[in-house]
């Protein structure tokens, strides 16, 4: 599965802290995040990370576009919800999940849910949606 990864600043120890504990799970997986978010988790856990741009310089829409692709399968944003000036960000990428169908996390109470829910094997069923190579018709 591939996850993404996203946190305001005061949540981004919050992040750090979750990928510690869960990091044998997230460890199977394909992990990408914004720039700061991956950096931090990335150095703390030991975990490849794909980083993208900085929320400042595009990272939300970078990931928002691999969300519309249908190539993330679950994105954990952990938000603050005194910070006003990352709504748009959170907003767009609410919207893009609810519309493809991601699993999105803004907590680490739910966040801890759906990476349960992954052990299991109960996000198998992303695999049944993710785009496949393209037929070549002759």
């Amino acid at each position: 599965m591939n996850i993404a990864l996203l946190s305001h600043d005061r949540k981004k120890e919050l992040m750090v802290q979750f990928c510690i504990a869960y990091s044998g799970i997230l460890a199977k997986h394909q992990i990408c995040a914004t720039a700061t978010t991956g950096r931090v988790v990335g150095e703390a856990t030991g975990l490849p990370i794909t980083l993208y741009l900085s929320h400042e310089h595009g990272g939300s829409q970078q990931i928002g576009a691999r969300i519309a692709y249908n190539e993330i399968d679950m994105v954990l944003f952990f938000t603050d919800p005194q910070s006003h000036n990352l709504d748009a960000d959170l907003d767009y990428i609410t919207r893009l999940c609810d519309q493809y169908n991601v699993p999105f996390a803004t907590n680490v109470a739910s966040a801890e849910m759906l990476i349960m829910g992954l052990a299991r094997g109960d996000l198998d069923w992303r695999d049944a949606v993710k785009p496949g190579p393209t037929p070549f018709y002759a």
